[in-house]
């Protein structure tokens, strides 16, 4: 592949993270004991890649058939945080196998790292130092929900990705995550190349719904495809 790209924007948990769906399995138990009779499959297939508050009204649009109470949304999302916090201190989190060296493989040829996420800072951050990650060390960048008007599937998070990385030319960004509105996000952005992996959130079939360039099993199956 001819290696004209400038800019990676890289979802976090799913993609880049290795957190065995922690954050929906807090969002699912939140849900239910807020009455909502969820699933794990449904959240997973309404609320993947979306930034948690949208995914709250819309997993409870689709069981009450009406918007909720902001009041009730705000609430919620908040009980969801402090779980979500909670599970990230009592479980292990580490990145895909491999990831750091691919990083420095694309930084080194000219490739800036930026991870998107639709977590908020606070919950992002955390992600980073349980990791060891940080930017201008492994990473060029963070883009959080807390940094934009509108989430995922709007363009906003990778614009901003490119504001501060100073690339002008959409089709010079590669982005990859692990659910469909991570690939329209791409496409709203008009990223030259949009890959959909199978760590995560969604499976192969839900992923071809949205029709990215390639869907790889894992992300490190992407400096084949770049460095050929």
């Amino acid at each position: 592949m001819n290696l004209n790209f400038e800019l990676a924007v890289f979802d976090m948990a799913g993609t880049t993270v290795d957190e065995d769906n922690i954050v929906y399995k807090a969002l699912t138990k939140i849900l239910i004991e807020f009455g909502i009779e969820t699933t794990l499959e449904e959240v997973l297939l309404i609320g993947a890649g979306k930034d948690k508050k949208t995914a709250i009204v819309d997993i409870i649009v689709k069981h009450n058939k009406a918007i909720p109470d902001k009041h009730l949304v705000d609430q919620l999302f908040d009980h969801f945080k402090t779980s979500l916090v909670n599970s990230y201190d009592q479980h292990t989190i580490k990145s895909f196998d491999g990831l750091i060296l691919f990083f420095e493989r694309l930084r080194s040829n000219g490739i800036k790292v930026i991870l998107n996420t639709g977590y908020d800072r606070k919950i992002a951050e955390l992600l980073l130092k349980k990791l060891g990650w940080a930017v201008g060390v492994n990473i060029d960048g963070l883009i959080t929900i807390d940094d934009v008007s509108k989430g995922r599937p709007a363009p906003d998070m990778i614009l901003k990705a490119m504001a501060v990385s100073d690339v002008s030319d959409s089709t010079k960004v590669i982005k990859a995550g692990d659910s469909v509105v991570d690939i329209q996000e791409g496409f709203s952005a008009k990223c030259g190349l949009v890959v959909g992996v199978l760590t995560g959130a969604q499976t192969k079939d839900q992923l071809k719904q949205a029709s990215p360039h390639l869907i790889l099993d894992k992300l490190t199956d992407l400096e084949a495809v770049l460095f050929q």
